[in-house]
């Protein structure tokens, strides 16, 4: 019985790991049958509330984009993911782990995230078959 414990107490803490607190609202994109649940029961546990999905209209203060190789457009995807995200906050771009059905190479994010308008900041794993980018808008001179 530890061991689920301590694989739950690491799932919910997967949520702090992408800096989401309580009260943030998150919008979930892409997402499909393959996306890692424990992942994303953690980010709602930690942000004590659901993701909300491409229709929610309003601000959001971060963004789960789930995306895999045969997606479309990385830069199309990445710039939607903009249109709700408040300033200053950042996408983590899900893309399968390398050996996985629908990895996505590390050259197209690096390629295609200043294109999108966006800095690649952090690469974590996330899950034992995701991995996450973390992407922001850079910071304008006031």
């Amino acid at each position: 019985m530890s061991s689920t414990v301590g694989d739950s107490a690491q799932a919910t803490g997967m949520g702090d790991r992408l800096g989401l607190k309580p009260g943030m609202v998150v919008q979930e994109l892409g997402w499909d049958n393959d996306t890692d649940d424990e992942l994303r029961v953690a980010v709602e546990d930690c942000i004590d509330a659901d993701m909300v999905d491409g229709d929610y209209g309003n601000v959001v203060d971060a963004v789960l984009l789930w995306w895999r190789d045969d997606d479309g457009d990385l830069v199309d995807g990445l710039v939607d993911a903009l249109t709700d995200l408040v300033g200053g906050g950042s996408i983590w771009l899900l893309t399968p782990k390398v050996g996985r059905p629908g990895t996505v190479d590390a050259a197209d994010v690096a390629e295609a995230a200043p294109i999108a308008g966006l800095s690649q900041t952090t690469t974590a794993a996330v899950s034992k078959e995701w991995q996450a980018t973390r992407l922001v808008a850079p910071k304008t001179p006031a």
